[in-house]
């Protein structure tokens, strides 16, 4: 059966900017701007405070991890002592690689690792719209250490070693949607995969988008009838059955167009549209160009 996560993260390209392990003691507020990346943390030790522009502050605590998708800006300060509120503290870089907030000399209250990564498709903001913006999980240790791993790989030089960061990475954010499935989550894939009804339908969409799906059909996959199914989908998803349908077949459309190795027909056939000219009618007005003159303009790239 298709893995949806698996088919997306891959799809995403994502490709580690940097991680880093920082120790703080004493009070701390770092603030961070102007981002427009994927963020994640793992708290290996002691409290603190993650606060997200038009989220609620998260307060961690050993064993936690965070991730986030796209952040644009965030603040991580101390719980316990309270940082004075004026107070902006700056990471300084150790000998020994590790960062540290306070005096180096003093013992280390807040332990955590830290990691930005970017997407390099071209279809990022489809991509990621079908993921969760904030995925937290409270005591797994396999993200910990595949945190761990991704840091110390970033920083060797060993052979091979961006093949490695870059599976490395896929295995940690497809670990953290898969830990964080929840039946509570917010609307998005991650929850549409944690409900029982929903769930087979998304695998059979991506496990076979040359298929002739109705929502019908798709209601049938659910065991649901078809008015129920198409409520139940959009209210887990936050889009109806045939817009995601849509918006799956024109990201596969774009993946196989970029690596030239697929003809207009072969793509119409691989993804569900009877005709090239179909195809080409409906890549039009998803994309805003005919698939001929997309191909034209990546190759004059």
């Amino acid at each position: 059966m298709s893995d949806p996560y698996s088919e997306i993260i891959s799809l995403l390209k994502p490709c580690a900017s940097y991680s880093k392990l920082v120790h703080a003691s004493g009070p701390f507020r770092v603030r961070r701007e102007g981002l427009n990346e994927a963020f994640y943390c793992s708290l290996l030790k002691g409290r603190a405070c993650l606060e997200v522009e038009g989220k609620e502050m998260l307060e961690l605590e050993a064993g936690d991890f965070v991730l986030i998708p796209v952040v644009k800006s965030f603040t991580f300060s101390s719980l316990d002592p309270d940082p004075p509120k004026e107070m902006l503290s700056q990471p300084v870089e150790g000998e020994d690689g590790v960062f540290r907030l306070g005096s180096p000399e003093w013992e280390a209250e807040v332990q955590q690792l830290v990691g930005h990564c970017t997407f390099e498709s071209p279809d990022t903001e489809l991509l990621v719209s079908l993921l969760p913006d904030l995925v937290v999980v409270r005591g797994e240790g396999r993200l910990a250490a595949l945190s761990g791993l991704l840091r110390d790989e970033t920083r060797s030089d060993r052979p091979a070693r961006d093949v490695v960061v870059e599976h490395l990475l896929q295995v940690l954010l497809i670990e953290a949607f898969r830990s964080a499935a929840a039946p509570g989550a917010s609307a998005g894939l991650l929850r549409g995969l944690a409900d029982p009804r929903i769930a087979p339908t998304l695998r059979a969409m991506h496990a076979a988008p040359d298929h002739s799906w109705t929502v019908l059909r798709l209601a049938s996959e659910a065991g649901l009838s078809r008015s129920a199914f198409f409520s139940r989908f959009n209210r887990i998803v936050g889009i109806a059955p045939m817009a995601y349908l849509m918006n799956w077949r024109m990201t596969l459309a774009k993946h196989m167009l970029r690596s030239g190795q697929h003809s207009i027909t072969e793509i119409s056939d691989k993804i569900g549209y009877g005709s090239p000219s179909a195809f080409s009618t409906a890549f039009a007005r998803f994309v805003g160009t005919p698939p001929a003159r997309y191909t034209q303009t990546l190759a004059a790239e």
